[in-house]
């Protein structure tokens, strides 16, 4: 006879025996349901979803094993002894994706506003320690509310351990945060710390201080979106790395961007299957790219010729938008790529393309993952406010990046490569393996109406006829500096190859490169420019 059938006193219990599995299955309901009904539809009402329909869209089904479900707070004052529920606002475990094994924790913004207390953040600690040490992926979802006012600096202290444990799994275990709600004060850098932010509209929000405390300080009025939203991260600051419309579309692209990430960094990613072939030809490619250097394409056109499938997953579409940041797969191995972007400011490197490609090249080294990079740059952006923000050290880091990297590194030119954004865009002269190169390449310090300007000015102004002598020169400086090949004849490139060929022979240049062996001076850390 079960528990639920068993009598008391010839009257059937109200609730399960004290100690038995039914009770055990009761509380973890609740644990699972939330505080109320209520509270779930009105988080879905604002097209949010609970933590554990969140869990189950990124990992595999029937999976998750969750961890502390029946913990509570401590805490009390302010009525918090009176509220006790289980999980104390946040979800954590682990379970597989695609089968590998990813850790997790997803706020429960049901409970207290999924704001972080002294129990919660312990639970989310003890989650990142799992991680570090299995070697495995780490996914937060947030939807919280920041620190829990109630607990004082308790809670403060508990945003403590999250940053340390995030800065101690840097470069060790990928770490994705996705934002699903608010997320406000010191709790918005924990994301910061990750290695890629994504973000919801409407629905998602960071920032610092709100619209209400920047009112009252500077008297400048904006909504929550308007301050900290999808949109604004996406294209104005550059914190989120990815945003999409709803949560399942975000979930499923997680899921996507794990599939092309290594456990930790001690593998290699994982190499997947494919029906394209590596040696296909890009006829298009001749069509793609311009010979004259004055007009303007899409590069993203380029790398859809060279990846398998065409596919690939390009971080920070929207934010420097001159510099393409992208994963994909070339034969089956993931690949990252770094390519100038003609059809934005004509691809020239600036602050913020600077900041974006070291990061990506910092992140692709990181977790072992081959650099290719494809160059068509006129240089650095010119301008007062580009110097006065600090180009020169703020461009350093990409240069930077690229020079510490010790993962497989080619690079090919596919038009113009000029002055110094020529070198750090990976060229042979900071550690690029194999440099390669169109015929359409033009590798020079600077373009050649510009060089002869300054070269022949003397004889330009004396000639009978400028106009005529400045072509001449031009044309002079061009076949003497500019031509195609006078790189390869000096070492600089290792080859000049047709274009359609370029797929083929990045595959085979990776996979001769796939057991490179490089080191770095010993050494505690390097002080990369800020």
């Amino acid at each position: 006879m079960t528990a639920s059938a068993m009598t008391v006193n010839g009257h059937e219990p109200t609730s399960p025996a004290p100690g038995s599995v039914e009770e055990l299955r009761a509380i973890r309901e609740q644990a699972r349901s939330g505080p109320d009904p209520e509270a779930t539809r009105r988080q879905h009402a604002k097209g949010k979803l609970t933590p554990h329909e969140r869990i189950d869209l990124l990992l595999d089904k029937d999976s998750f094993t969750e961890v502390e479900a029946l913990r509570r707070h401590r805490a009390t004052g302010f009525g918090l002894e009176a509220r006790r529920p289980y999980t104390d606002g946040v979800v954590t475990g682990w379970g597989t994706v695609h089968g590998r094994t990813v850790f997790v924790y997803a706020h429960d913004f049901r409970i207290f506003g999924g704001a972080l207390g002294e129990a919660h953040a312990a639970k989310i600690h003890k989650i990142m320690d799992m991680a570090i040490s299995a070697g495995a992926p780490l996914v937060s979802l947030n939807d919280g509310a920041g620190a829990r006012i109630q607990e004082g600096v308790s809670a403060l202290a508990g945003y403590g351990g999250i940053f340390q444990r995030n800065t101690r799994a840097s470069g060790v275990i990928p770490q994705i945060s996705v934002m699903l709600g608010p997320c406000a004060g010191g709790a918005a850098y924990s994301p910061a710390l990750t290695d890629f932010v994504f973000m919801v509209r409407e629905t998602s929000q960071m920032f610092i201080t709100g619209p209400d405390v920047v009112q009252a300080v500077t008297g400048e009025q904006i909504t929550q979106n308007g301050l900290g939203g999808a949109d604004v991260h996406a294209s104005v600051s550059g914190v989120a790395h990815f945003v999409y419309d709803d949560e399942q579309t975000c979930l499923e692209e997680v899921r996507y961007l794990l599939s092309l990430l290594p456990q930790n960094n001690r593998e290699l990613p994982p190499r997947a299957d494919t029906s394209d072939p590596a040696d296909r030809p890009g006829d298009a490619l001749l069509d793609l790219v311009p010979a004259d250097g004055n007009r303007s394409y899409d590069v993203r056109g380029v790398i859809e010729q060279i990846a398998d499938d065409g596919e690939h997953m390009e971080v920070q579409a929207s934010w420097a938008p001159n510099l393409v940041c992208t994963l994909a797969r070339l034969d089956g191995r993931v690949v990252g790529i770094v390519a100038n972007q003609p059809a934005a400011t004509a691809g020239v490197l600036d602050i913020r393309a600077s900041e974006k490609g070291a990061r990506f090249v910092q992140f692709c080294d990181s977790f072992n993952i081959p650099l290719v990079t494809l160059v068509d740059v006129p240089g650095f952006l010119p301008g007062v406010d580009q110097e006065h923000d600090g180009i020169i050290r703020r461009g350093a880091k990409l240069l930077y990046a690229y020079c510490n990297a010790t993962v497989p590194r080619v690079s090919v030119v596919l038009r113009k490569a000029y002055g110094g954004a020529y070198i750090v865009m990976d060229s042979r002269s900071i550690g690029a393996d194999v440099s390669l190169a169109w015929p359409t390449n033009e590798i020079a310090v600077m373009g050649a109406e510009g060089a002869a300007n300054v070269v022949f000015r003397r004889e330009i102004a004396a000639a009978d006829d400028p106009e005529e002598m400045r072509r001449r020169k031009i044309e002079e400086y061009r076949k003497e500096l500019v031509h195609p090949y006078f790189a390869a004849e000096r070492g600089l490139v290792d080859d000049v190859i047709d274009p359609r060929d370029t797929r083929a022979v990045l595959a085979r240049t990776l996979a001769m490169l796939t057991s490179k062996s490089a080191s770095l001076p010993s050494r505690k850390h390097g002080n990369p420019p800020q």
